[in-house]
Parts: C-alpha cells; structure tokens; sequence
C-alpha cells in the first residue's frame, strides 16, 4: 500500500501539537515520536522499552509514513517526550480529530463516565490516582474526548469542561449519579443544544425518595400507570437470562423540583432481572431526563453501558490499571494513546469483527498489512 509521508486526518491534528523541547538539541520530530507510540501501542506494547524495541524492528515500515532524521528515539526519549507534551492541546487534538471522523445524529447517545487509573496512586507521597472523565459515541462506539480530574469527586468540575470541547447537537447524553447536578444539566441543553438522561442516587436524596416513592406508587395504581409508558427487553447467553423493564412518565407537574432543572421531562425507573445458575437477582435505578418518550429512555440507559464496556477494555486488553507513571504529564497522555490506540483498532468491523480486541492488537503485531488496514481506514 503506496503511503505518502504524513498524510490523512490524524496527521492534520497532532502535526499542530507544541514542542517545548529546546531548539537546536531536537534529533527527532514531535509527530514521529506521537506515531511510534501510538503504532506500538496498537500492537500490544505496554511499557517504552517494548516500544522501543517494536519500532527498532519496524523502522524500514515506520519510514513509510515518518522521516525519521535520526533514527529510532531511544525508550528514555519517548517517555521524556510524552512527559512534556501539553496534555489540554493533545486532548484538544484528539477531540478535534474526532469530530472528523465520527457522524453524531439525532438521539445518539453521548455516554460520559469516569475511570480512575489505579496504578497512578503514589501512597508514599500522599498523590491520589488520576481520574480521566472520557466521552463515548453510541453511534460509531468510540471514544469522542476526555479531561482528567485529581480525583471522582471532581468529575463535577471536569464534565462541564468536557462539554464544552463536545460537539453534540441533537444527542441524548448520559451520566451516571456523580454528573447529576442541576449546572450540568443547564450546560447540556443551552451550551451543546442536547438533551440529557442522568442516573439518581441519594446524593439527591429529597428528588430520589419523590421519584422512588412515584413509582413504588405507580405500581399499584392502574390510573397512575397509565401515565406510565413501559418497555421491556430480555436478553440469554451462555445461561445468564436478563430482563430489563423501562419505565418512563412525563407527568410530573407534581414535582417540586421541576423548575430547578432545565427541560426536565419526564423521570425513569429501569429494573433489571438476572438468573445464571438458579440464582436471581433484581437491582432498580431512577433517572432523570429531558427527553419525552420511554424508547428514548431505554435507548439511552442500555447504551450508557458502552462506556462501562470501554473501561473494561482499557483495563483488561490496554492493561491501563497497570501504568505506574505517576509523574509530570505522562501519565494524562499515555491515558490519552491507549484511548487513541483502543479507538483505531474498534474501528474494524469487517476484517476481524468477531475478534476480540486482544486478539486484533496481536494479529497487527504479527501482520504488518493488518496494520496498515487499522491505520488506513482511521487515517484516510
């Protein structure tokens, strides 16, 4: 496949990316060391010296798409330049690139969610574990954007900052109980034009017990449910059975809190049903949503589940619990590749799409024109 030298979209956005390296001392390009890193970590490298040792073994196929003046950058470099890169501009980028790329419609839904990187715990100098709040596209199942906050508890500073990067008119976006915050839902409807479904817990306990108390009520009223839309979905699998049942009402004139947030709608309630190996269990949850209908409730509250299912996978297949950077910027920007890399390689729904994606990081590590297809179809 005839590639020219920094060429397509992803190139077009992190190109622009500030080097703060001293002038006159640099031996190799910012981009090129991006590249390298984000190419390894697509094959399964986890640490800079496996990815040291990928490139060393793949320059002939890296000088394809790089210049390369100077050769391999050496692991040290890699990791001191990823440690000096300005992590707001390489999440700007990202998020940049991304709307590229990724078609948001009506009713898509926008899942934001936090993930704490748990190898980023530093005990001994009383340093919390980083929190990266990201974003996921229901309707490409990607990654559209992230910012770090110290710790959860501040996911209520760092999602408004996320929206504001966002371009997500007309989408339904979901968050769980630490995101329901009367500001957040404001941000969502006047500044991205969205609507929004977002979890309830006690830390709204007055609004959660109305809410609870309406459809413990709605039970056994057969008037008030017929205020009450319902939907159900039953789902078996490997000898799990799951019910799902949605409930949505829109009448709630009666609610004292209905002018304290904006375009509040209606409110939700999802049982959850599961039997696996005669054992049964039923978990509730409520919801509060600007939206009118119970189909797009359940729509969104089944597909908040996707960024659930993202975090997994930075965990289990990107092994990000297991980063011990715990210093400068490094550990914010690799968060930021293995994000990058895990989007690339899910975005192949027709070479290997009944693999898994630890399957799909291998075969790019053993097949270097598997590779070139995961780049050729994000990069083109």
């Amino acid at each position: 496949m005839a590639v020219k030298k920094y060429k397509g979209s992803f190139f077009e956005h992190f190109s622009v990316i500030y080097d703060t390296r001293q002038e006159g001392k640099v031996r190799h390009k910012l981009i090129d060391i991006i590249f390298i890193a984000i190419a390894a970590t697509i094959c399964s490298c986890d640490d800079w010296e496996d990815v040291e040792a990928w490139a060393i073994e793949r320059e002939d196929w890296l000088r394809k798409y790089l210049e390369l003046p100077n050769g391999i950058p050496t692991h040290h470099t890699i990791e001191r330049v990823l440690n000096l890169i300005d992590p707001k501009q390489f999440e700007r980028c990202f998020v940049l690139w991304m709307r590229e790329v990724t078609e948001i419609g009506n009713n898509t839904v926008i899942a934001i969610d936090g993930k704490t990187m748990r190898g980023t715990e530093n005990k001994k100098n009383n340093k919390k574990a980083i929190h990266i709040v990201s974003a996921w596209c229901s309707s490409n199942k990607l990654i559209i954007g992230q910012v770090k906050a110290d710790e959860k508890s501040n996911e209520i500073t760092a999602i408004p900052e996320l929206l504001d990067m966002l371009l997500i008119k007309g989408s339904i976006v979901t968050i769980d109980a630490m995101g329901c915050q009367k500001d957040i839902a404001e941000k969502i409807v006047k500044h991205n034009k969205a609507d929004y479904v977002l979890a309830l817990k006690e830390n709204h306990k007055v609004l959660y017990d109305e809410v609870k108390e309406y459809f413990k009520d709605a039970k056994a009223d057969k008037v008030k449910n017929e205020k009450i839309e319902c939907y159900r979905t039953m789902e078996k699998s490997h000898g799990r059975i799951e019910e799902r049942i949605f409930y949505y009402s829109t009448d709630i004139s009666w609610m004292k809190a209905k002018d304290d947030w904006t375009k509040l709608n209606g409110i939700g309630m999802v049982i959850r049903n599961c039997e696996e190996n005669g054992r049964k269990t039923e978990e509730c949850r409520y919801y509060l949503g600007s939206i009118k209908n119970v189909k797009d409730f359940s729509q969104a509250a089944r597909k908040h589940w996707g960024i659930e299912s993202t975090h997994w996978n930075l965990d289990v297949t990107f092994r990000e619990d297991e980063n011990r950077n715990r210093t400068g910027n490094k550990p914010q920007n690799i968060g930021l590749l293995k994000r990058i890399a895990l989007n690339l390689v899910k975005k192949d729904e027709e070479r290997y799409p009944k693999k898994s994606l630890k399957s799909r990081r291998f075969q790019a590590l053993l097949s270097l024109e598997y590779l070139e297809y995961i780049l050729f179809i994000n990069f083109r």
